[in-house]
């Protein structure tokens, strides 16, 4: 399926009650990591933040957290911080509320997040309406492309340093899929922000 780098403001007009990036005024870019944790993948990006003296968002998956206890464990002590996303990387336009409500809990019981993101970013107008009754709702302003296997490295790079500006909320995942344009684009792009000064925080 096509997919947009940069979130149009339609979209977020369209769901206002979700969050989409952070204060325009502040040269600030909010890293966000889905879909781990994943012991080589993860670790690449702890060490590659530190070196950049930066913290990031991991919307950590709860099986993957149960499979991994120490890399998550590893994720905290960094001082980054920990979102939801769910148990088992739901589609929530093709799951039932209740069922799609379920696994979040579950992943919520092992990692105690008050921060959610919809796998795919896609998720029932229901079930972000209870969702929205405990959890910050946390989508993007910028979408890395880097789980596009189709996709070079080198456009991966460009996705996100052409497309992100002050308060930016910048998708990359640590994954296996992405691995290969995760490891290329990351630390070039903290560099290259880096030398524009900005800073980066967690949600």
């Amino acid at each position: 399926m096509p997919y947009l780098v940069k979130t149009p403001v339609l979209l977020k007009w369209f769901y206002p009650g979700l969050i989409w990036n952070k204060s325009r005024k502040e040269h600030t870019i909010y890293l966000t990591f889905d879909d781990g944790p994943v012991p080589e993948v993860t670790l690449f990006v702890l060490e590659t933040l530190e070196k950049y003296q930066a913290k990031a968002t991991f919307f950590c998956i709860g099986d993957n957290v149960q499979k991994h206890p120490d890399i998550f464990e590893a994720v905290k002590a960094g001082g980054h911080t920990i979102g939801n996303h769910t148990f088992n990387h739901l589609r929530g336009w093709d799951t039932e509320d209740e069922e799609y409500l379920e696994n979040t809990q579950k992943c919520n019981e092992l990692i105690a997040a008050k921060f959610f993101r919809p796998p795919y970013g896609r998720a029932k107008r229901s079930q972000l309406a209870i969702l929205k009754k405990s959890y910050e709702i946390v989508m993007w302003d910028v979408l890395s492309g880097d789980f596009d296997t189709k996709l070079s490295p080198q456009k991966c790079y460009q996705n996100v340093v052409d497309k992100s500006s002050n308060g930016s909320i910048i998708v990359f995942h640590d994954s296996l899929k992405a691995w290969p344009r995760l490891g290329y684009a990351l630390p070039k792009a903290l560099e290259y922000w880096q030398q524009l000064g900005y800073i980066f925080k967690s949600l």
